[in-house]
């Protein structure tokens, strides 16, 4: 069966449209306000000449090709939060991309609406467009808990990640402090090709944008990570990718309110599986 990359639009600068900036030319091609053709751009998702440009006063030149995603010009659907598994003190979600962890329209302001549960608080974060597993407080008490347990550093967090390049080494673990702070994340080789690697790691500290930072520091970046990893490809595979392919797979911890252990697991995405038929790994 074939794979179908994630849609893009290609627009071409004409000779009257030359010296307008990026963000004046997608709000007047796409019919959007200043502010979506912004978001769209601060979102990593537009490429001018195949490189990804994220400076809205960028100036475009006559011939110049933009080229942006086409399936979020459509309104999106309510989002509908998926509940992994659930105890009396707390619940794992499972977060899609392209959604925030809290804050308005985020999943924890959604999924207090949808279960009638206005108490409910995420205990961590994962970044807008990570997907995956996230742990959900049911009361301040759990919370504040649970939120000890993370400090301690005894939780078990593994992520699914799909890396530029081929990485030679089974197993690796990268310690480079981050911002003057100690971060350590373990690396397993689970499948490669030439082009990219599907790995499997496992974070002892949380930092900000660990994994990414870490990956980007030893040349294998997140596939489709518009910060921290490939800016522009002469493979148009790459710039096809929606988002940074990190998933959280699983979250293990101890049960702070007393009940043995808690556990999440969240299976790949659908996103995630062509991704991974795109670079030809098939099925995971």
């Amino acid at each position: 069966m074939p794979v179908h990359p994630h849609p893009m639009l290609t627009l071409t600068v004409t000779r009257s449209e030359a010296g307008q900036t990026l963000q004046n030319f997608l709000a007047e091609r796409l019919k959007q306000s200043k502010r979506q053709a912004k978001d769209r751009i601060d979102a990593r998702q537009v490429f001018v000449n195949r490189q990804c440009i994220w400076m809205a006063r960028h100036i475009l030149q006559g011939g110049d090709t933009v080229d942006t995603r086409t399936d979020d010009l459509r309104p999106a659907a309510p989002r509908q939060i998926r509940v992994l598994n659930e105890t009396e003190h707390y619940l794992f979600a499972d977060k899609p991309c392209g959604l925030l962890s809290i804050g308005p329209g985020g999943l924890e302001e959604l999924l207090r609406a949808q279960r009638g549960e206005p108490a409910l608080r995420c205990v961590h974060r994962l970044d807008r467009d990570t997907s995956g597993c996230l742990l959900v407080a049911r009361s301040t008490e759990a919370f504040n808990r649970v939120v000890s347990v993370f400090k301690t550093r005894r939780v078990h967090k593994i992520y699914d990640v799909l890396v530029v390049g081929r990485l030679d080494r089974a197993a690796t673990t990268i310690d480079t402090p981050l911002s003057g702070d100690p971060a350590r994340t373990h690396v397993r080789r689970i499948a490669v090709t030439d082009d990219v690697s599907f790995a499997r790691v496992r974070i002892e500290t949380g930092r900000t944008h660990q994994i990414r930072l870490h990956l980007a520091s030893i040349r294998h970046p997140v596939v489709g990570d518009r910060l921290h990893g490939l800016k522009t490809s002469r493979d148009p595979r790459f710039l096809r990718v929606p988002r940074q392919m990190l998933h959280a797979s699983e979250l293990e911890l101890d049960d702070p309110m007393g009940h043995g252990q808690l556990h999440g697991h969240s299976p790949l995405p659908a996103d995630f599986r062509r991704c991974l038929e795109l670079f030809g790994l098939g099925k995971q």
